[in-house]
């Protein structure tokens, strides 16, 4: 009887665990710290303060950033594309009123937010960038990790509505 109980533990182990994944220990209070962090993002944004915009995304080699039919691996390359993108000749400028400027509002809108586990979930939202020359609107899909400093943007794909 001991091996049968072995064999099935052994067989029905990872099923249990793969259901309690996508279920158990995912909250209220990590949705409200998710949305935080995109608030900062929003407002940092606003400020004209790229730093502060990207400590919402994991500063790690494993980022992703998908966006425009490209795909960006690591913290570095985002970092650099959202440089080019929105700051260009201003990257070297201290004055935030002025990046502020270039940079645009932007504002969030989030549809959904789906727990993955209790370390992982996906948010779906629009995005809209209004008064600057990089302005559009469209859809992001954002896989978010628990880390120990918070929870952070892990891989990013963001897209462009069409006109």
């Amino acid at each position: 009887m001991r091996p049968l109980a072995l064999t099935l533990a052994c067989l029905l182990g990872p099923l249990a665990d793969l259901a309690c994944a996508h279920t158990g220990g995912f909250g209220g209070d990590d949705r409200t710290a998710i949305v935080a962090v995109l608030r900062a993002q929003q407002d940092a944004w606003n400020r004209g303060d790229l730093e502060g915009f990207l400590r919402g995304y994991e500063p790690s080699p494993d980022l992703l950033f998908t966006s425009g039919g490209k795909v960006r691996r690591g913290f570095a390359a985002t970092r650099a594309r959202y440089q080019s993108r929105y700051l260009g000749s201003t990257a070297a400028s201290t004055a935030e009123s002025r990046t502020a400027n270039r940079m645009g509002q932007l504002e969030f809108e989030v549809q959904d937010i789906r727990g993955l586990g209790r370390d992982g979930a996906i948010v779906l939202g629009h995005w809209r960038l209004t008064s600057t020359p990089e302005a559009g609107e469209g859809v992001f899909s954002l896989a978010f990790l628990r880390t120990p400093a918070g929870w952070r943007i892990v891989h990013d794909h963001t897209s462009l509505a069409t006109p």
